[in-house]
């Protein structure tokens, strides 16, 4: 395959009213275990969030995406998740929950390149 290898993604969406089910991507969550690879890049439109929802708490959102930065980057920023590997961090980010900001469902391909890959995708899916 030419030096490409496995790697899973998930969207970070922004799904400020739970009962209506609307929603915008606001990141995207990269995992590659053989370059033990997590990452995370984000991007929140503001105008089209508030689009959504008015009174919506933007300055919570941007807090819960550095959370996700966090996480990824590993280290005492991570708080309890700061210890634990790449992929352990990964399925903690991308497991089910029911708050405002939340991750999708998670896909797989193929890549040489994670971050650059991160990149790619937050462009082509967020931006």
């Amino acid at each position: 395959m030419g030096g490409r290898d496995v790697f899973e993604y998930a969207l970070v969406r922004v799904v400020p009213r739970i009962e209506r089910g609307e929603m915008i991507n606001a990141g995207v969550l990269v995992y590659c275990r053989a370059k033990s690879f997590v990452g995370a890049r984000v991007h929140l439109d503001e105008t089209r969030l508030r689009c959504l929802d008015a009174g919506v708490d933007v300055a919570g959102v941007r807090a819960a995406l550095r959370g996700y930065q966090d996480v990824c980057a590993g280290g005492e920023d991570a708080g309890q998740a700061g210890g634990d590997d790449a992929g352990r961090r990964f399925r903690w980010l991308t497991a089910p929950r029911s708050t405002v900001v939340q991750p999708g469902p998670i896909h797989t391909g193929l890549t040489a390149d994670p971050a650059g890959e991160a990149d790619r995708l937050l462009a082509l899916l967020v931006r």
